[in-house]
């Protein structure tokens, strides 16, 4: 909590902005973050297609995910080789 209200107190000075200002901005921020995770999550289960996904999360995402997910396929593969 402490480092919470330390990040707080150093947006508040760096934008000039108040509280409730970058309070708002933080909670949408992390709205669209916990959107984004869940809409990815959908895809890589196979829930929704990538077509979808691109249009609620954005081509950068669904890529960036994709690449992770093969990545952590990868090293799985390789780890239960060993």
């Amino acid at each position: 909590m402490a480092d919470t209200m330390k990040y707080l107190e150093t947006l508040m000075r760096e934008t000039h902005k108040p509280e409730a200002e970058v309070m708002a901005q933080a909670f949408q921020t992390g709205v669209r973050q916990m959107w984004r995770e869940r809409i990815l999550g959908r895809y890589l289960r196979g829930q929704i297609t990538r077509k979808k996904a691109v249009k609620l999360a954005g081509l950068d995402w669904v890529e960036l995910a994709e690449r992770q997910h093969k990545a952590m396929m990868e090293d799985l593969a390789w780890a239960m080789e060993n």
